[in-house]
């Protein structure tokens, strides 16, 4: 699982795409599978064969928000199991949806967008290093040296 894909569902075509740079730039491996739209998501979590290493999700998408896609996998009881982790990274940090998220949805990070390239890059740094060490249901055995990301953003 600690080398499944990223999930990455954010209908920003432009930060989607800075935060794969960035993600590449850090070392990480990982594929990332980018969906516009949490329907898309939905559909790609419920038939792969894939285990995710992580749900990467902007709250503000159209159709349906990241808050509304949370809450129907937290309903789904096959991917309950999965345990995949999900981490709300969005532009938008209002204490509404961080109270929702926090106190009605099983979620286990949410970060704001920040400004600066320097910024998010660290941020996104410290997430998936602490992802790739923490353990949990479905992150099976493997040991994985947190250093084996580059320290550009450190």
């Amino acid at each position: 699982m600690r080398n499944g894909p990223i999930i990455l569902v954010d209908d920003d075509i432009d930060d989607a795409d800075i935060m794969k740079e960035i993600l590449s730039d850090l070392g990480v491996e990982n594929k990332i599978r980018h969906f516009s739209l949490c329907s898309y998501a939905w559909n790609y979590l419920q038939t792969t064969n894939e285990s995710p290493f992580i749900i990467l999700c902007d709250v503000n998408i159209p159709q349906q928000n990241g808050l509304e896609f949370k809450k129907q996998i937290d309903q789904d009881q096959y991917l309950r199991q999965r345990s995949i982790p999900f981490i709300f990274y969005s532009t938008s940090a209002e204490k509404h949806a961080v109270d929702e998220a926090y106190k009605e949805l099983t979620i286990q990070g949410f970060f704001k967008k920040q400004n600066s390239i320097e910024d998010l890059t660290k941020s996104l740094k410290v997430i998936i290093a602490y992802w790739k060490l923490c353990h949990h249901p479905n992150s099976g055995s493997t040991e994985t040296n947190p250093d084996s990301i580059k320290q550009k953003a450190g």
